[in-house]
């Protein structure tokens, strides 16, 4: 089936039409607006890519620390049957995994250093259901043994405290014991039997493991003071702990990781939208430039558009045209720069190592940051907004002067023609 005129003429429009100084002009300004489109395209799916690289990179090594649902006792005290917290949250089939735990904050100290930590008591045997830690370091949480009072600390903290294998280490419990002196703090020397490296600074220079036993004696519980969560989708821990909020009851509280950590999750939310507002911006200029281009098109066509109007066309149809002509700029453009995007962010593995070997620079180095490697991850999520929002300004920028156009009078067209 043919397509209507106003297609055939509006894409031959776009393609120019005949040679001359002044089409070729227009024909130079239109390239340009549609180049601009698909940087701005690009260049919103290249960083959001990016971004979506680090935060899954960070998260990841997040939850390789911690689990992805806490539970623990409301008052603040021993989980009173955690066996059968664990049993009920394990119902759910979103639920792969649980672990009991106890965790204070304490002190940390060497010698004369001391340093303020988080002491996990964990129990070796189940902790790998619940933490990717765990379960590629088990043989050095299988030195973690109740009543040899063994500690295993973050890289960073054993090298803030100068601690090396073997080394006695204090820890410092907040919660001191009445004496006839008054209250003084509980003190307990541990032996240090290994460091773990999770490559999060947070949880490498702030966190200390010990035996789950070992930790209910140092901190007076009388068990368990929670059960971790692991789940199948991570990405889903929001709506499984408020469900199991519902079904556990108000006994107790249920945390998952985004409000264990929900500074940097709303930092990294909060982040990217503004940075989707802030591209978008780009896209917007570069589309509206076809305003310009559209609208010396149809003062250079009016002796064209006069003729078509003298032939039988509506005003609708040559509104129609120059739609068509500014719309096919649009369409090019922002699939350009999907294509450019996508090649860009699925090879920048490849891209950044070239140009750091060419510049002789490093981007993200190790020493400072946690990630020494330009991560990248295009989400459809992300690209179909994307391409949506261009075309829509695109077609939005067509509008004036189509309407323009489809308002030329013949007779004063042809006057001097």
């Amino acid at each position: 089936m043919d397509l209507p005129y106003e297609w055939h003429i509006g894409w031959r429009y776009t393609r120019a039409g005949r040679a001359g100084r002044r089409n070729g002009f227009i024909s130079f300004i239109s390239g340009v607006s549609m180049l601009g489109i698909a940087l701005g395209v690009a260049a919103l799916i290249i960083v959001l890519s990016v971004m979506n690289g680090f935060q899954q990179e960070v998260r990841d090594r997040m939850l390789s620390v911690i689990a992805h649902i806490e539970v623990f006792d409301a008052a603040g005290g021993a989980l009173p049957d955690w066996q059968a917290t664990a049993t009920a949250a394990r119902r759910d089939s979103r639920v792969v995994g649980a672990a009991p735990y106890i965790a204070a904050q304490a002190l940390v100290g060497r010698g004369d250093e001391l340093r303020g930590a988080v002491v996990r008591g964990v129990d070796p045997a189940q902790e790998g259901q619940v933490t990717e830690l765990a379960r590629t370091q088990a043989p050095l949480l299988a030195r973690l043994k109740p009543g040899e009072w063994n500690i295993v600390l973050g890289v960073e903290l054993a090298r803030l405290l100068g601690a090396r294998l073997g080394d006695k280490v204090t820890i410092v419990s907040p919660s001191g014991q009445l004496t006839p002196a008054g209250v003084v703090p509980r003190l307990k020397q541990f032996t240090l039997v290994g460091v773990f490296e999770a490559g999060h600074y947070e949880y490498d220079s702030a966190l200390a493991l010990i035996h789950l036993d070992d930790a209910a004696r140092l901190f007076r519980m009388e068990g368990p003071g929670g059960v971790q969560l692991r789940l199948a989708d991570v990405h889903s821990a929001r709506e499984v702990g408020a469900d199991l909020q519902r079904s556990l009851g108000p006994a107790v509280i249920v945390r998952d990781w985004t409000r264990t950590n929900r500074n940097w999750y709303d930092a990294v939310q909060v982040e990217k939208r503004m940075m989707f507002i802030i591209l978008t911006l780009i896209v917007a200029v570069a589309a509206f430039n076809l305003v310009s281009t559209l609208v010396m098109t149809v003062t250079d066509k009016r002796a064209d558009i006069a003729i078509l109007r003298t032939l039988g066309a509506s005003p609708r149809s040559i509104m129609g045209i120059f739609m068509v002509q500014g719309a096919a700029a649009g369409i090019i453009g922002t699939l350009g720069g999907c294509a450019l995007g996508l090649l860009v962010a699925l090879n920048i593995d490849v891209i950044v190592p070239a140009i750091e070997r060419a510049l002789g620079v490093a981007f993200l180095p190790g020493s400072i940051y946690i990630i020494n490697r330009m991560p990248s991850q295009p989400l459809a999520s992300d690209i179909v907004p994307i391409v949506v929002i261009s075309l829509l300004l695109a077609f939005a920028a067509t509008l004036y002067p189509s309407w323009r156009a489809s308002r030329v009078n013949p007779a004063q067209a042809l006057r001097y023609e």
